[in-house]
């Protein structure tokens, strides 16, 4: 027997204000067409005023608890990725605890940027399969709109606000590649590429700073290092590419979607692909998108899915489970 950390629910969440790219028309010199054979992006969806990561974090949680059919006195522990926390502390994590009533167990935030829900997942399966926890909320939520530069229109233009959840529970499987629940992980990073994407401000140099980015260098790195890692997963689970039901890769712009898919050897439709609609929502966007690929009706029990995902840092990894 192996002991396996199944996802059992999900659920998301999405700000009600949906912000299409003809908006940006009147403050940038950009248009629809630009943004849209640039990214893939038609819109997002950002925040409300009073509106938090913790507070979306919450909502997604109470979605996936109800999808699996728990309670909040079930759950062990919460993994919570984010960039954009309320306050630099307490974690956003411990917010969510509070705020879902949740008196037992412990919380904590992951910050790997895009990569924070690949490396949360990876957290809280070794979590389960170590037996500190039997069941986990793993969580992704971003308000990327609070650290945009309105003026400039490479970076502004390609991010959004939401959540993702999913609840994790220990189960037995027979350690094989038939199993449900997570088979492999892979994470990664490289700080001397630092450069290419970050925050230009923070809590030790008193500035809170606006995200920079190289798109062109990132985009030179990211089809590589996914294609890598995902490969170092499926090999480590004992899966080959032609196994693979879905690809859900972090959703940050369709050209990099599809140039992993094929140096994956995998087509378009096996890619569950959600980037026109919520934009690049960093570490929400991979549960973003398993969610709304579950309500569409494309990820089913029993399917073999891989995630990956690259970020600042740069951070990347991979995951492959069985849904």
């Amino acid at each position: 027997m192996s002991l396996r950390a199944v996802v059992t629910g999900c659920g998301h969440y999405l700000p009600a204000r949906v912000v299409e790219n003809a908006e940006f028309e009147a403050t940038l010199d950009t248009n629809d067409e630009w943004i849209r054979s640039r990214s893939g992006i038609e819109r997002r969806h950002f925040a409300a005023e009073a509106e938090t990561t913790s507070s979306m974090a919450s909502a997604a949680a109470r979605k996936a608890l109800e999808d699996a059919g728990r309670d909040v006195s079930d759950v062990d522990a919460i993994v919570v990725a984010t960039s954009t926390p309320d306050l630099t502390f307490p974690s956003a994590a411990t917010m969510v605890q509070a705020e879902l009533g949740m008196t037992n167990g412990f919380a904590f935030d992951v910050q790997a940027v895009c990569a924070g829900f690949v490396y949360a997942l990876a957290n809280a399966n070794a979590l389960i399969v170590s037996g500190q926890a039997r069941n986990v909320l793993v969580i992704g939520a971003e308000t990327f709109s609070r650290i945009m530069d309105w003026t400039d229109r490479s970076t502004c233009v390609l991010f959004g606000d939401g959540a993702g959840a999913l609840l994790l529970e220990a189960q037995d499987g027979q350690g094989t590649p038939e199993d449900r629940g997570i088979l492999a992980t892979d994470l990664n990073s490289d700080g001397r590429y630092r450069e290419l994407l970050y925050v230009d401000g923070g809590v030790s140099t008193g500035t809170t700073g606006y995200l920079r980015m190289q798109g062109n260098q990132v985009f030179r790195h990211a089809v590589e290092k996914l294609a890598a890692t995902a490969n170092t997963a499926m090999e480590r689970a004992g899966v080959s590419a032609e196994d693979v039901d879905w690809i859900v890769p972090h959703q940050a712009n369709i050209r990099i979607i599809q140039g992993t898919a094929k140096k994956l050897n995998l087509p378009m439709e096996r890619v569950v692909v959600t980037v026109q609609d919520h934009g690049n929502t960093s570490a929400a966007s991979i549960p973003l998108a398993l969610s709304v690929g579950r309500e569409r009706g494309q990820i089913n029990k029993g399917d073999l899915i891989v995630t990956e995902a690259i970020g600042g840092g740069l951070a990347w990894g991979s995951v492959v489970l069985r849904w």
